[in-house]
């Protein structure tokens, strides 16, 4: 879709820019459905050696090699995190590639069960979920996704100033989703 402004008096013109940028606005996040393209946030793959991906995706995007750096996944008092419901810690090494607006996530596992040790047994290798910050509409739509008769409970984790639960839909959608309220 294309928008173009131009026309008759100076005024005029801003009515219409004003009104074509409204319908652009609209256009770039419209969507009658629980989740909008401008909410998406990343995209995380499981791979098997994240120092040879982590260096060939920053030549193939032309940029610096980010930190790699491990996420311990833990459960404490203040900040829980569950797998299938229960407290399972595992560790996750992980890099992060700013795409511009949204992020590539590498992810490379141990051998304790978590969501991406059960993706890489099933699939091996690939994109395990993709993200969408929803912002206030979390609850909202994790209920909704529980209502479609997806498993919501696949893994929570609080962290501090957000959360993020990935909700199993990979055997409909072929990818998991990851609702987070804010990044």
């Amino acid at each position: 879709m294309a928008f173009a402004f131009s026309g008759a008096t100076s005024e005029e013109d801003l009515e219409v820019a004003k009104y074509g940028i409204s319908k652009m606005k609209g256009y770039m996040s419209e969507g009658n459905g629980i989740l909008r393209k401008d909410q998406f946030i990343q995209i995380a793959v499981v791979v098997d050696d994240i120092h040879k991906a982590n260096k060939a995706w920053a030549t193939l995007l032309g940029v610096p090699e980010p930190e790699i750096w491990v996420n311990h996944l833990r459960s404490n008092p203040d900040y829980p995190y569950t797998y299938r419901g229960k407290d399972i810690p595992c560790d996750l090494q992980m890099s992060v590639f700013d795409m511009g607006g949204w992020a590539l996530e590498l992810h490379q596992i141990d051998n304790t069960p978590s969501t991406f040790r059960e993706f890489q047994d099933k699939h091996a290798f690939g994109v395990h979920h993709l993200g969408f910050e929803v912002g206030d509409a979390r609850d909202k739509v994790i209920q909704f996704l529980k209502d479609m008769g997806y498993d919501t409970d696949r893994t929570i984790g609080i962290y501090p100033g957000s959360s993020w639960t990935i909700v199993d839909t990979e055997d409909v959608l072929g990818v998991n989703l990851n609702i987070k309220p804010v990044r």
